[in-house]
């Protein structure tokens, strides 16, 4: 298909797929007596579809090695799915624009250390893609009636590289 050159992932290059939750700009303020610093509403938890609801799971993702061959995309066309990594470890974040139902322009943003991202409903990206060793991660997404699943299988595999 093409080669994908794996970019810094900031929050204006993320927009039009998402959020990235952070704490550098985030909205804060201390609570629990001082104690504890609440970084508050760092992204959009959408939940669309009959009987929908928030669901909190930890996904525990095997390691991919660069450069990474890229067969399939999915997307979530009933909730957004956000991902928060429990490690430092590095990983990719994989995003597509649509074009009429069909993946397009893709991208993949490499996070730094404390960076997450949420995805926006019915946004095509790429699976949990952890790169070095096995990594855990926070993921909030959808639950509820309905099919919350597409995936666009490429005829030709993309290829993403770092620079």
């Amino acid at each position: 298909m093409g080669t994908i050159i794996i970019e810094a992932l900031t929050a204006d290059a993320f927009a039009p797929f998402g959020q990235v939750i952070e704490l550098t700009g985030a909205h804060h303020y201390p609570i629990n007596a001082g104690m504890t610093e609440r970084y508050h509403d760092l992204a959009r938890v959408e939940l669309g579809g009959v009987h929908a609801r928030p669901l909190i799971s930890i996904f525990r993702g095997q390691p991919y090695a660069l450069p990474l061959s890229l067969k399939l995309v999915e997307r979530h066309p009933l909730g957004s799915q956000a991902f928060y990594p429990l490690s430092q470890n590095p990983w990719l974040a994989i995003v597509a624009e649509d074009d009429s139902g069909t993946p397009t322009r893709l991208r993949a943003f490499r996070p730094l250390p404390g960076q997450g991202v949420n995805i926006a409903m019915n946004t095509w990206h790429g699976v949990l893609t952890p790169l070095e060793v096995e990594a855990d991660f926070i993921v909030v997404d959808r639950g509820g009636d309905g099919n919350n699943l597409e995936e666009h299988h490429f005829d030709a595999a993309w290829t993403i590289i770092d620079r």
